[in-house]
């Protein structure tokens, strides 16, 4: 995209330094030009794919990448380049009227790395906007562009989110969200890159709900054990396998009813199955579920779940012998003889 005369470091010192500041434009954003005694270059423009501003009589204007207050004296300039206007008396006013979708690419330690688009908005969203004389994006920023992308790994190193705009890289420091500190919001436009970089460790302040980790997510939990003998038996449902970020392993196995009952289910085994999403391999752990119990924040043992991992419940030994009873009894009761002579 074309930057204009305003360097990308200039743009981010100017969002930070002034508290009126405003989005860069990006293609597709729609503007209103009003110019006193201009009916003729006055209206409403939506910036072409190119991020050229295409007004009468003028050449395509590159206006992308450019807050609205810089747009205006770009405008005072090409108008008088063109002795359209006196420069002692043109006016230039320029508001957003409305803020479209963009894509940017957000790559390395997210759920969910590629291409996304942000700041969608519905059909009835769209319609209201056109009857205001402003709009406001809330989701043409940095955080809402890595959390479209699935959110952060537990393994990102979020002190050095890197961003790149035309080139030129720029580290911003997102740390702040997870302790309450202050962290001032980035304005993206089309084409930005994102990079989370892969801090090389595991931290597990990093897995719970913010504003750029996932909110929750889903298990798939098989518990075809006694005493129940199907899982719409054992309440498993789909309320039962959401958990939020940050629950471990232990908590996967209470959801699906394979903690308690008689002694002779006390040497339960529980396995969790997850497929790492870059490497495409998948690890099993399996654990005794009273050891999973007694060792709620021990990280080895007992690990966070990520999305789409699945849990699956073991019976005892114990069970497992009196399930063996159970049938031979059945087989060689004197009723289940008779019964079979006389099929």
């Amino acid at each position: 995209m074309n930057m204009g005369c305003v360097s990308f470091g200039v743009l981010i010192t100017v969002f930070f330094a002034l508290p009126g500041w405003s989005l860069p434009l990006s293609p597709g954003d729609r503007i209103k030009v009003s110019i006193p005694e201009g009916d003729l270059f006055q209206g409403t423009y939506e910036i072409n794919l190119d991020g050229g501003l295409k007004i009468p009589y003028l050449s395509s204007v590159p206006v992308a990448g450019l807050e609205p207050a810089q747009v205006e004296q770009v405008l005072k300039q090409e108008f008088i380049k063109a002795a359209l206007f006196n420069p002692k008396f043109i006016q230039v006013s320029v508001q957003v009227s409305q803020w479209a979708a963009i894509q940017v690419n957000v790559a390395g330690e997210t759920f969910q790395p590629g291409r996304v688009i942000i700041n969608q908005r519905s059909p009835e969203e769209l319609a209201n906007s056109t009857s205001l004389s402003g709009d406001y994006p809330p989701q043409r920023f940095l955080t809402a562009a890595i959390q479209a992308a699935g959110g952060v790994l537990p393994t990102a190193n979020v002190k050095h989110i890197q961003l790149i705009r035309n080139g030129e890289q720029t580290t911003f420091d997102l740390s702040g969200i997870f302790n309450g500190e202050i962290v001032g919001e980035v304005p993206l436009i089309a084409g930005d890159q994102i990079i989370v970089p892969d801090s090389g460790h595991f931290h597990t302040a990093l897995v719970r709900p913010s504003q750029i980790t996932i909110p929750g997510l889903r298990v798939f939990l098989s518990n075809l054990t006694q005493p129940a003998i199907n899982n719409a038996g054992a309440g498993i449902n789909k309320d039962s396998t959401a958990f939020v970020y940050g629950s471990r392993f232990s908590q996967a196995v209470v959801a699906a009813n394979c903690v308690g009952g008689g002694r002779e289910n006390a040497k339960r085994r529980a396995v969790l199955v997850h497929t790492d999403r870059i490497t495409g391999q998948t690890e099993a752990i399996d654990r005794p579920v009273e050891q999973l119990l007694r060792a709620a924040n021990d990280d080895e043992t007992n690990p966070f779940l990520m999305p789409d991992d699945g849990v699956a419940c073991y019976d005892s030994a114990t069970t497992n012998l009196r399930g063996v009873a159970q049938v031979l009894g059945d087989i060689f009761s004197p009723f289940s003889l008779l019964f079979n002579l006389l099929r």
